[in-house]
Parts: C-alpha cells; sequence; structure tokens
C-alpha cells in the first residue's frame, strides 16, 4: 500500500478544474473519479473539461458531481474524452485560459497525462500563475520523478494476453515471431511484457539491433531444438522498425511473422494495480491543493506518494533502468548446442 504524509491545511477552494489529455490510459476514469469525490467531501466544486488542453481553449467545462462519476471505475478509457492540442502552445492561448478560468471563479487546475500534457501545465502556471497539478497517466511509463503511472499495469497486462496467445502458434507451427508493442521512446512495455512472457529476444528502443548477432543467436538456440521463437520489439521512433527488421531476418533466410498489438494496449478494464494508484494519486491531489502545494506532480517512489516539481518532471528523463535489460539478458541466454 503506499505510503502518505500528512499535509497541513492551507487554503479554502471552492471551484476547481480537471482534465485529461494526450493518450488515453487505463485508470485515468478512476483518477477522475477520485478527483471529484474527495473534492466533494471538502466541499469543492470539480468542471470536468472535455477533450484536454482543445476544451480548456474552447472553454468547454462542465460541472461534475459524485454520482456523474458513477460506474466509471471499471472502464477503460476517459469519460472527459482526450485530445492533442496544438493552439494550447501559443503563451498567449495559455494567457487567455487561465483569464477565462479566473472569471468562472476556478482557483487550480489537476492535469492527468503523460509528459505533453504536464509540460503544459507547467508552462500554464509559470506563465500565468495559475495553480496546477500534475498526475502521471501513460502507459509507456516513461514520465521521469515516479516509478509508475496510471495505464502501465494494464497495457502489460493486456500485452501479456496476447503473447500468450502468440506463443501457442508459434510452437504449434515453429515459427518465429515479432511482436511489436508500444514505446516510441521508452522500452518499459517491450521490457516487462518479454520478461512476464518468457520472450526469447527483447528489443527495446534504448538498445541498437545487431542482425547479424540477432541471427546467430536465433541459430544457436534453433541447433538446441529450440524452432519457435517470440521477439518483443518496441515500435521506437522510426516508422516500421518490425518490419524492417522482418525483412533482415528473412534475408538470414528467416521465416519470421509479423504482429503488431497497437492500440489493443490502451483500451480495455484497468487492472486492480491501476485503479488503486489513480485513486491514490486523484484523492490526494485535492490534499495537495488544499496544502497550498501547486506546479507539481504526484508520484510513486519506493511506494510513497510524494511531489515532484514540474520542472524537475518535464526537464528530466527516466530511462529503462540497467537491472531490468540486465534481467532480461540473463533469461534469455541459452545453453550451448552439444559439442558447441
Amino acid at each position: 500500500m503506499y505510503a502518505i504524509e500528512t499535509l497541513p491545511r492551507q487554503v479554502k477552494l471552492k471551484r476547481i478544474a480537471l482534465l485529461t489529455s494526450g493518450g488515453d490510459a487505463p485508470g485515468m476514469n478512476a483518477a477522475i473519479r477520485a478527483c471529484v469525490r474527495a473534492a466533494h467531501a471538502e466541499g469543492i466544486q470539480v468542471y470536468g473539461v472535455r477533450r484536454g488542453y482543445s476544451g480548456l481553449v474552447a472553454d468547454d467545462l462542465r460541472l461534475m458531481s459524485p454520482p456523474s462519476v458513477a460506474n466509471i471505475l471499471q472502464r477503460g478509457g476517459t469519460i472527459l474524452k482526450s485530445d492533442r492540442c496544438e493552439p494550447f502552445r501559443d503563451p498567449a492561448v495559455r494567457a487567455q485560459v487561465a483569464a477565462q478560468l479566473r472569471e468562472k471563479g476556478i482557483e487550480a487546475l489537476i492535469v492527468i497525462g503523460g509528459d505533453g500534457s504536464l509540460t503544459g501545465a507547467m508552462l500554464l502556471q509559470q506563465e500565468t500563475g495559475f495553480p496546477v497539478i500534475g498526475l502521471p497517466g501513460t502507459i509507456d511509463n516513461d514520465v521521469f520523478g515516479t516509478d509508475d503511472t496510471i495505464g502501465f499495469d494494464t497495457a502489460v497486462d493486456t500485452a501479456l494476453g496476447a503473447i500468450d496467445r502468440i506463443r501457442d502458434t508459434a510452437n504449434s507451427h515453429d515459427r518465429l515471431f515479432l511482436v511489436e508493442v508500444m514505446g516510441r521512446a521508452s522500452g518499459y512495455i517491450a521490457a516487462y511484457v518479454g520478461i512476464a512472457g518468457g520472450a526469447e529476444f527483447i528489443l527495446p528502443p534504448e538498445q541498437a539491433v545487431d542482425i547479424d548477432q540477432l541471427s546467430a543467436q536465433l541459430r544457436s538456440s534453433q541447433k538446441a531444438g529450440k524452432f519457435s521463437s517470440l521477439i518483443v520489439v518496441a515500435e521506437s521512433q522510426q516508422p516500421g522498425r518490425t518490419q524492417d527488421l522482418a525483412a533482415q531476418l528473412s534475408a538470414q533466410g528467416f521465416e519470421p511473422r509479423v504482429c503488431i498489438l497497437g492500440h489493443t494496449q490502451r483500451g480495455g478494464a484497468p487492472t486492480g494495480h491501476d485503479r488503486m494508484l489513480a485513486s491514490y494519486l486523484g484523492a490526494m491531489a485535492i490534499r495537495y491543493l488544499l496544502a497550498g502545494q501547486s506546479n507539481i506532480m504526484l508520484g510513486v517512489q519506493h511506494d510513497k506518494l510524494l511531489p515532484v516539481p514540474l520542472s524537475s518532471v518535464v526537464h528530466g528523463h527516466k530511462a529503462l533502468p540497467a537491472h531490468v535489460l540486465e534481467m532480461a539478458a540473463l533469461l534469455q541466454k541459452r545453453s550451448a548446442p552439444p559439442g558447441g
């Protein structure tokens, strides 16, 4: 369970706003629910912003009550919708948004999203002084300052279910499968799914691929009597990375099959872990606002909920820990073939 520090109440709030932004992540609804119910318990009105920052720009807000968030805990996606808003990059637009919020008597904003969304929150406060708190919501688990993000556990679980099914076919036909998972700049999903799914090889975006070495390892496995293999590939910033790898392996004499899991990893009911994480973060966001804190993201570090300055989050870089890659490499090692 998450350890929580005691926070003295410093301010009174009457109205706050809440939005989800960027890519949707399972568990966002649980965070919305927790924010609304925790705020209501303190006599605070919550206004939900539809379609993320686009809704802020369009002044598309609606009052939310506890009944409005009933029966959403188990739903994937976000009931507030999400969007990527290009106009919000303009400082003049951010100033306009802050003025609109103040005109409505709204005193703070909670933003649930990934790096881009939290960057927008930081700029809003820095430029206008409008109080903001961010919650990390992304399946990639690539937000600096937190060990875990809302949606990551569900995405891993979803991808793992697909991996287990693909392995059945791989074993039945002695086939080589390249399974692409999400992760353009982060290998967390690939590493966790690969280790938990028993993949023979894991190719995160943090590591370059030596096709000759990979081919040699595959041939070594075949000599040892292992004719079916699963390679988990992170999509990376390079479009078509998995198809390119398949083409290179074909040129080496293999017959790889490609399976791209795509947006199935974003959808579906959140796991119990993500529901708990999101609920704690959402409820604690209200407590931190009442303690007079803002310009922070609430994150998890060593099972403790902690505030992290948004400037540190935005300017930091979260790399896949070396020990995860070491574990993956250890579990992928195979005995030498007879006589080898």
